[in-house]
């Protein structure tokens, strides 16, 4: 089905985050939009308001009239949806057109060029920040987002006039595998999802596929330490990037006083005194991925130093709630082992000397059963853990798999406590914090407008 046949679309799982994207797109084109969700939520509060028709039972029943006539109403679903859903059973056996989320965001990479970033971590930060640069200078983008940007306060923009679409490319499920980008970040390939892929290898592999999805007439950036090797289309160009080398890197570090302020070395021009807007040491990296994405798409030096100070950060990125002098209190979504490492050091270096306590919540069982020795090892940098119980999301329990195998690989002599969920406000209200984390990507995060309540008169 042609985009410009479609006449309604439905979403099955349309409160997801990259879906709601999605869904703010169609809206926007006009088009009757609706779908299923399971819980309610303040996104799919706002996706109604927005003029979307969502529900929240699984009940062919509920589908509204405007979306069954199956030769003119696209249904779109994401893959953490069960295969015995009763919604998605209906459409598959009355012959609707199904596609998956990455399916339609491939077809707009086919009319638009997508500027696509890549990589098991910093993809959300580092997409998020392209597209803001991008939209604050002469050449604009849309943009379909995997977090909550804080300067727009919505995962989705829209630019008529621009050429250009910002892509979050997801590596679940190998999603990313229906985008053809014009030019691709890739920011990581530490092995996740081992319960899609298997092996090491074969994660590593779904990224080199990826890379081959290059437009001839593109680019790469890719950092500089990566175990893939790209298998690129002739005429792709291929630049490298890294905090300290690469093509693209930086230079004259300052970090003090809560600012962190570099300079940028880049074949297209170099820029002096780039003032951080979220200032953490990981977005060092991630923002000269996201300039080199802006500058190979014609963004200026001024443009960019102007966008970068005035960058907001990301809902769950280094979200801070509290910065004071005598406490700190923050969500982060880090939820693989080496983005956990990474967010621990990133505080190390902005707050030195201070106490660092992380509240973490596991995500999936399978990933705590391949991981949790790396998440013990990651965790151990911290002064202070409190793990709870695993955040199960699509998954059923695997008999052994508890967050007991992280605590009882924790550093002997540091301090660790191993609570329910349940109990995590009343451990805060009765335990003294200087630097707070909560960590993961489940549903911790719900407790923190709690959490900043009990701490805020104590800052």
């Amino acid at each position: 089905m042609e985009l410009n046949n479609i006449k309604s679309v439905y979403f099955v799982g349309a409160g997801g985050i990259g879906m709601s994207a999605l869904v703010r797109y169609f809206l926007a084109k006009g088009l009757p939009t609706g779908g299923y969700d399971r819980t309610p939520s303040p996104l799919t509060a706002s996706l109604i308001k927005e003029g979307a028709q969502i529900h929240y039972e699984d009940n062919p029943d509920e589908i509204p009239m405007v979306f069954r006539d199956k030769n003119h109403t696209l249904i779109v679903y994401t893959p953490a949806i069960p295969e015995n859903h009763r919604e998605l059973t209906f459409f598959r056996e009355t012959g609707f057109e199904l596609q998956k989320r990455a399916q339609v965001l491939g077809t707009l990479t086919r009319s638009l060029k997508g500027l696509c970033v890549a990589g098991t971590h910093g993809k959300t930060t580092t997409s998020t920040m392209a597209a803001h640069l991008l939209h604050e200078s002469h050449v604009d983008c849309n943009a379909f987002l995997g977090g909550i940007s804080k300067n727009y306060g919505t995962n989705y923009l829209y630019a008529a006039k621009s050429p250009y679409v910002v892509i979050e490319a997801d590596e679940f499920d190998r999603s990313f595998h229906w985008l053809r980008p014009y030019v691709s970040v890739i920011t990581a390939t530490d092995a996740d999802h081992l319960d899609i892929y298997g092996t090491r290898e074969a994660y590593l592999e779904s990224f080199r596929k990826y890379s081959s999805l290059i437009r001839p007439d593109g680019a790469l950036i890719i950092h500089t330490d990566l175990a893939m090797q790209p298998d690129l289309q002739p005429g792709v160009r291929k630049y490298t990037y890294s905090r300290d080398k690469g093509d693209f890197h930086a230079e004259n570090v300052r970090i003090g006083n809560g600012k962190i302020v570099f300079d940028l070395v880049s074949p297209v021009e170099n820029i002096k005194d780039i003032n951080l807007g979220v200032p953490v040491s990981i977005n060092i990296e991630n923002g000269i991925a996201a300039m080199a994405l802006a500058q190979l798409s014609g963004v200026t030096g001024e443009e960019i130093r102007r966008g970068m100070d005035s960058f907001q950060g990301v809902v769950r990125r280094f979200d801070f709630k509290i910065k004071t002098d005598k406490m700190v209190l923050l969500s982060d979504y880090a939820h693989h082992p080496m983005e956990i490492k990474n967010s621990i050091l990133s505080l190390r270096e902005v707050f030195k000397g201070r106490k660092l306590t992380a509240i973490f919540q596991p995500h999936l069982y399978t990933r705590t059963r391949d991981f949790y020795q790396d998440f013990a090892r990651s965790l151990s940098l911290l002064d202070e853990v409190v793990l709870t119980d695993i955040y199960p999301a699509r998954e059923q329990p695997i008999n052994g798999v508890t967050s007991q195998l992280i605590y009882d690989r924790l550093r002997p002599e540091m301090e660790k406590h191993l609570i329910k969920k349940s109990e995590v406000t009343d451990f805060v209200k009765s335990h003294d914090f200087d630097v707070l984390i909560i960590l993961g990507a489940g549903d911790l995060d719900d407790y923190v407008p709690e959490l900043e309540k009990i701490l805020k008169p104590r800052a």
